[in-house]
């Protein structure tokens, strides 16, 4: 399986991270699992129809285009055999700032594009189908998020801007109380904004940080045993850690590390035997 990233256009890096594409041959006849992993963004996804590509934990296939939300819960996808996805993972806001989407409507599940906003969206599918290659895709994908940003004219809230860079900056690692004086809001307050614009908790935010920092320490083996990721992200103790491991990865350290394909950033191939 082939898997890659570029980097957005300059005028669109404050709403996407990065774009990326797999690619596995589409004559390979063997079914694969694969599970997403908690990583705190909402994305995108296209698939081309031709292909019997992702389907869901009820064995249904995902539209075409696709968005989705913040992925909480562990979860499993299928294929029956090959694999192309185009996809975008943008910033934890993107989904108010840009489709002007309450978050937490779509916090662990997806929606077809073809179903909301305006005719366009077909057209972009359309546009997409008739583009082979990745860079072209990534361009009317790119003039696509431009126009929905300046279509819903819903810039990312500045509070809820601050907090993520405060929360990111930290690795999760923060004191909320402290981040509520910052602010000048009420917890409860500032949980509703968050909620509306990320579409999951701060707390719950936070802890998908800390998770997604001690998630690259354990690929880039930077440990020599499991306590020391523990203690370095911020965890009581070892147990704790793979308590919290498992609750957003939906496998052990261990299991996780014996997996053999580790290039797909917080997607996971997952080989049973």
């Amino acid at each position: 399986m082939e898997y890659r990233q570029t980097q957005p256009p300059a005028h669109l890096r404050n709403y996407i991270r990065y774009f990326w594409v797999i690619e596995r041959d589409a004559n390979e006849p063997v079914p694969k699992t694969y599970r997403p992993i908690a990583d705190g963004c909402p994305g995108l996804i296209f698939q081309p129809s031709e292909i019997d590509a992702l389907h869901d934990d009820v064995k249904q296939k995902l539209p075409e285009l696709f968005l989705y939300g913040q992925t909480v819960q562990p979860r499993t996808l299928y294929t029956k055999g090959g694999l192309l996805l185009t996809g975008v993972c943008f910033y934890p806001h993107a989904l108010k700032s840009v489709f002007g989407l309450p978050a937490h409507e779509l916090t662990d599940t997806c929606i077809d594009l073809k179903s909301i906003f305006n005719k366009h969206n077909k057209h972009v599918s359309e546009q997409l189908i008739c583009t082979p290659s990745f860079d072209g895709q990534f361009d009317i994908l790119s003039s696509y998020i431009w126009q929905q940003i300046q279509a819903n004219n819903a810039n990312a809230d500045e509070t809820t801007h601050y907090a993520l860079g405060q929360i990111i900056q930290a690795n999760g690692n923060i004191e909320l109380k402290e981040l509520l004086k910052k602010i000048n809001m009420t917890e409860r307050t500032f949980e509703r904004k968050f909620n509306h614009h990320v579409g999951i908790s701060p707390k719950l935010f936070a802890r998908i940080c800390r998770f997604q920092t001690s998630l690259q320490q354990l690929k880039s083996s930077n440990y020599n045993k499991l306590s020391d990721i523990a203690f370095d992200n911020g965890y009581a103790d070892q147990s704790h850690f793979i308590r919290a491991f498992k609750e957003f990865a939906g496998y052990s350290p261990n299991q996780l590390s014996k997996q053999n394909n580790t290039d797909v950033e917080n997607l996971l191939e997952w080989n049973k035997d």
